[in-house]
């Protein structure tokens, strides 16, 4: 369920489409056809809305895998990152900070989301790209 939250929460940002998110369910639940999230949420197939608030209200933020979520979240976000202007990229992501679970927002690298975009004020958009492009590579060397 980590990697499909990390899903949820940039379709709740309008951040991917819904077919992005609709392809990974697809391929999970082909692997494992019988867990009973993937079957509800293959049911509400064709809401987003739905699908949001399914993950976000089915998933148990205290003991769910962060490192598996965050890795998720940010390979997602990459593409994104490389062809978004840097304000409306810098705004999503504090409105992404500010949706995350409350035990993910003061953790690095989601932290990043809420301050990174700081710099844009004084026009120091090199500082600002170098806070979201480590951000970005967190997790890439990690186990």
């Amino acid at each position: 369920m980590e990697e499909l939250l990390a899903y949820a929460y940039l379709l709740s940002e309008d951040l991917i489409a819904f077919d992005v998110y609709e392809n990974k369910l697809n391929e999970m639940f082909v692997k494992d056809i019988k867990n009973e999230d993937l079957i509800e949420l293959e049911y509400l197939c064709g809401s987003a809305k739905n699908t949001v608030v399914y993950i976000r209200t089915h998933i148990n933020y205290n003991s769910m895998d962060i490192n598996k979520f965050g890795r998720q979240l940010f390979e997602l976000l990459k593409p994104i990152y490389k062809t978004m202007d840097i304000e409306p990229f810098a705004n999503a992501m504090y409105s992404l900070w500010k949706e995350l679970a409350d035990n993910l927002q003061n953790i690095e690298p989601f932290w990043t989301l809420s301050y990174a975009d700081d710099p844009l004020s004084w026009g120091d958009e090199e500082q600002t790209r170098r806070m979201y492009e480590e951000m970005l590579v967190y997790y890439d060397n990690a186990c």
